[in-house]
């Protein structure tokens, strides 16, 4: 069974940066898209950026596109959310999910559903 640890969480000011990682243990990753996905106090989790873990191509919500970039070391079976330019609104609890799929194509549309396996979530405060 695949697993995932989230970590990287951290309170840090207006416009700061912070790297969140997500590690797998279990399968090989190859066929698995890793999205991380945000809940802020009071609102709906939203999907922030997915990863096909094959190619490394990567998809970004509007509201960090530009600021955050998904990455994953291949070998390592590390997915990173690096976050930059930090904002309040950027405040959440970040985890990480992981979705088995034969073409490995993300999409930040992609249900929730879609995703097996979730990590427990790494909380990110931004100060303003």
């Amino acid at each position: 069974q695949l697993q995932l640890v989230t970590s990287g969480g951290d309170l840090v000011r207006f416009g700061g940066s912070l790297t969140l990682s997500c590690a797998a243990s279990g399968f090989a990753m190859e066929n698995y898209v890793i999205g991380w996905f945000r809940q802020a106090p009071g609102k709906e989790r939203e999907a922030v950026s997915c990863i096909n873990y094959r190619n490394g191509s990567g998809s970004y919500a509007e509201s960090v596109k530009g600021r955050f970039t998904i990455s994953r070391d291949y070998r390592k079976k590390i997915v990173y959310l690096q976050m930059r330019a930090l904002k309040p609104e950027d405040t959440a609890l970040y985890s990480c999910a992981a979705s088995w799929r034969s073409e490995p194509l993300c999409a930040l549309d992609d249900s929730e559903g879609s995703y097996d396996e979730w990590g427990p979530g790494t909380q990110v405060t931004v100060s303003s």
